[in-house]
């Protein structure tokens, strides 16, 4: 009689002890698949997403910021909305908290995956929203890219994805990084950075600071490939 007391309380608290990983709230978006909640850092599970400094060719063929497309378009989507995310036990190499979120109740990966933001990663539960974004040439299907865990290793033999016909220099292109010390294209020299007021600055060649600005992803720099592209990241021009 006792053990089936003991069971049934357990039994009660399972459900309790399940819902206390979930971590909820309204979430501030840093890349596709990585967002806070207050201070918990969390990678969507199933997925992966370009990462913001990720280069692809748009459906015409030109150099494209895929990776900081596919955060503004996840910031867009959840504006506002309740995130909830299940799991939170396990953890990757940067300390990420590793969970699958639903946000008003939507599945977020699948809508990431759909929307051709992000592929599926170590599961097959995206399969068929894939083949979906794939088909309908959605998001970063539109033109041409390499899969986001070919690019971080920099992956030479990597096969181009998307539909668009690549030119001869597209690996060249798209294992470059926007944020590199190097610029991603001869046509993309305008350097942009952060200065001490959080505001984002352009610097042209012919800029009396342009040649001290070093371009490192840690310290939030981002090469332009003209004016325009770089008012539309909201950057402003350099004052000095």
């Amino acid at each position: 009689m006792r053990q089936k007391i003991l069971f049934a309380m357990m039994a009660c608290l399972l459900p309790a002890a399940a819902q206390a990983t979930d971590i909820t709230g309204q979430a501030k978006v840093r890349e596709g698949d990585t967002v806070m909640i207050g201070t918990t850092r969390i990678r969507l599970s199933g997925i992966d997403a370009p990462s913001v400094d990720q280069l692809c060719l748009n459906n015409k063929g030109e150099r494209w910021t895929c990776g900081v497309a596919a955060r503004d378009e996840l910031i867009k989507h959840t504006d506002g909305k309740t995130w909830t995310c299940h799991g939170g036990q396990a953890h990757d190499r940067r300390g990420r908290v590793v969970a699958r979120c639903d946000v008003d109740h939507e599945d977020i990966q699948r809508w990431l995956v759909r929307s051709g933001w992000a592929l599926a990663r170590l599961s097959h539960d995206y399969d068929a929203d894939e083949k979906t974004a794939r088909d309908a040439k959605a998001g970063m299907w539109q033109g041409a890219f390499i899969a986001p865990w070919d690019w971080r290793i920099r992956n030479k033999k990597t096969t181009i994805l998307g539909a668009t016909k690549p030119p001869e220099s597209a690996h060249a292109i798209l294992l470059a990084s926007a944020s590199g010390p190097v610029a991603p294209s001869p046509d993309c020299t305008i350097k942009g950075n952060v200065n001490r007021a959080g505001e984002c600055i352009y610097h042209k060649p012919t800029s009396r600071w342009y040649a001290r600005i070093e371009m490192k992803i840690s310290k939030g720099t981002r090469w332009f490939c003209s004016v325009e592209e770089a008012e539309a990241a909201g950057c402003r021009e350099t004052r000095r």
